[in-house]
C-alpha cells in the first residue's frame, strides 16, 4: 500500500503513547524463555517482537523469522544452547544476504554445532542444540551489538557463566549496557569493564514483573516533527529520564534543532524553542546508528548540511541504509555523499518540484524517517505498512497530530 502524505496545520499538538521498545522487549523475551519466572508488561507490538515470541513458543524444526534481524541473532545463540533442540533458522531473501558468520564462529568455538546449508556465513542455519561448556569467547568489538548481546543473554544459563572479551574499538557500548541493565532487572548481575563482559551462572531467578520502556527510536520521528514545525507541543509516553536505550541521546542532539525535552512523570514533552540553527551539523552516531536516517531527513527539511559518522553497521540492515538515504534524499533535490561509514548532506538549494515517491526498500525506518517531510511538501511513500516491523500504529499516530494520509495504491 502506498500513501500520499501532507500536512496543512500551522501548529502541532498531541499526546502519543508509543509502543514498548523493540530492543528491550526482544531481550526480555529471550530471558523469559530461559527463566520462566519473568513476566513482561508493555511488550512491543512490533512485527519483530511478535516473530520472536512465536519462534520461542514453536516446536517446529524450521523457524522463519522473515525480516527480523534481532530475532535471527538472538535465536541463533538461544537455539544453539538448547540441548537436543534441532532447528533450521531461516528468513527472508534479504535476511539470507545479511552476514552472521562472526556470531556463528563464536558460538561454534563455545562448543555449538551450527552449519550453513547454503552459503557460508549467511542464513539459513542448521543448528543442533548442545550444552555449551566453554565459558569464554573473544569477539571483535566493532561488530553489531546484537551479536554481543545474543551471547550475553544466554551467558547466565551456561554451567560456568560466560566471559566475553572484546577486541579493538568498541562501537556499541550503550546497547551492551542496556543488555546488562535488563539482565540485572531479571536478577542476573553481569559486569563490563576493561573490554571484558562477565556473566555469572544463574540457574533460576525470583519471580519478576518487568515493564518495558517505550521505544526511543520511534520517538525520533516526533523529534523530527518538532524540529521541522514551529510551535510544536507534543507529549510522548512512557519514557524514563534515566533511560537504558542508546537512542535517548536524541534529546541532546535535537537541542541543536531547537527542540527542548522536559520530563514529567513517565512522559516526555517536546517543545519547539526557536533556537538558532547551526549551518552545519556533525554527529558521531556509532552508539545510536538507528537515528541516522531521521537526523539526515531533519537536516534536509531545515536546509542545513550535516556529516554523520559511525554508520558502518547501516550497510547490513534491512537494506543498505546509506545507499537508500542517498537515493531518496536526492529525489527531493538534496545532494548526498556516502562512504563505508558516513553520510554527508549538503545544504538544500532548491526543492525538486516533481512528485516524489519514496521507496522504502523493506525498511521500516525509511518510511518513518521521511514522513515528517510532509510538513514541507506532499509526497508518496511506497509500501507504507512496512512500519509494522517496529511501530504498527505509526500512521494512525501521525493522523492524531494533523497529518493527512491518503491511499494511492
Amino acid at each position: 500500500m502506498n500513501l500520499k502524505l501532507s500536512h496543512d496545520q500551522e501548529k502541532i499538538q498531541g499526546d502519543i503513547k508509543i509502543t514498548g521498545s523493540k530492543s528491550e522487549s526482544n531481550r526480555l523475551l529471550i530471558l523469559q524463555a530461559l527463566y520462566p519466572n519473568i513476566s513482561i508488561e508493555n511488550l512491543s507490538n512490533s512485527d519483530d517482537t511478535q516473530v520472536l515470541q512465536k519462534a520461542l513458543n514453536s516446536s517446529e524444526e524450521t523457524i522463519d523469522i522473515h525480516h527480523a534481524g534481532t530475532a535471527m541473532r538472538f535465536l541463533t545463540a538461544y537455539f544453539a544452547s538448547r540441548k537436543d533442540r534441532k532447528t533450521i533458522l531461516t528468513g527472508s531473501q534479504r535476511m539470507q544476504e545479511r552476514p552472521i558468520q562472526l556470531l556463528v564462529e563464536a558460538l561454534n568455538r563455545m562448543g555449538a554445532d551450527i552449519i550453513y546449508p547454503n552459503e557460508i556465513g549467511y542464513p539459513p542455519l542448521d543448528i543442533s542444540g548442545k550444552a555449551l561448556t566453554t565459558n569464554s569467547v573473544k569477539l571483535k568489538a566493532n561488530i553489531s551489538s546484537q551479536y554481543i548481546s545474543a551471547l550475553m543473554l544466554i551467558g547466565a544459563s551456561l554451567p560456568e557463566g560466560l566471559e566475553i572479551e572484546l577486541e579493538g574499538e568498541i562501537t556499541s557500548t550503550p546497547y551492551i549496557l542496556m543488555t546488562l541493565e535488563i539482565m540485572k532487572l531479571a536478577g542476573i548481575k553481569g559486569e563490563f569493564k576493561n573490554k571484558k563482559i562477565m556473566i555469572p551462572p544463574v540457574s533460576e531467578v525470583d519471580e519478576k514483573n518487568i515493564a518495558v520502556e517505550s521505544d526511543w527510536s520511534s520517538a525520533s520521528y516526533f523529534y523530527s516533527i518538532a524540529a521541522i514545525a514551529e510551535g510544536t507541543s507534543l507529549k510522548l509516553s512512557n519514557f524514563r529520564k534515566d533511560s537504558r536505550q542508546g537512542d535517548s541521546s536524541l534529546a541532546e542532539i535535537y537541542k541543536k534543532f531547537g527542540v527542548e525535552t522536559s520530563h514529567e512523570g513517565n512522559s516526555i514533552f517536546l517543545r519547539s524553542s526557536g533556537t538558532k540553527l547551526p549551518k552545519y551539523l556533525k554527529e558521531d552516531l556509532r552508539n545510536s546508528p538507528d537515528i541516522a536516517q531521521t537526523i539526515a531527513v531533519t537536516c534536509l527539511a531545515k536546509g542545513i548540511g550535516c556529516k554523520l559518522t559511525g554508520l558502518h553497521t547501516l550497510k547490513i540492515k534491512e537494506t543498505d541504509r546509506l545507499e537508500a538515504l542517498k537515493n531518496e534524499i536526492e529525489k527531493f533535490g538534496g545532494e548526498v555523499e556516502i562512504s563505508e561509514d558516513s553520510l554527508t548532506l549538503h545544504p538544500l538549494k532548491e526543492w525538486n518540484s516533481e512528485d516524489v515517491l519514496v521507496k522504502t526498500y523493506n525498511d521500516h525506518r525509511m518510511a518513518m524517517a521521511f514522513a515528517p517531510l510532509a510538513l514541507k511538501r506532499s509526497f508518496q511513500v511506497e509500501d507504507a505498512m512496512v512500519v509494522s516491523k517496529s511501530y504498527p500504529d505509526f500512521w494512525e499516530d501521525l493522523k492524531k497530530i494533523g497529518f493527512n494520509t491518503v491511499k494511492t495504491a
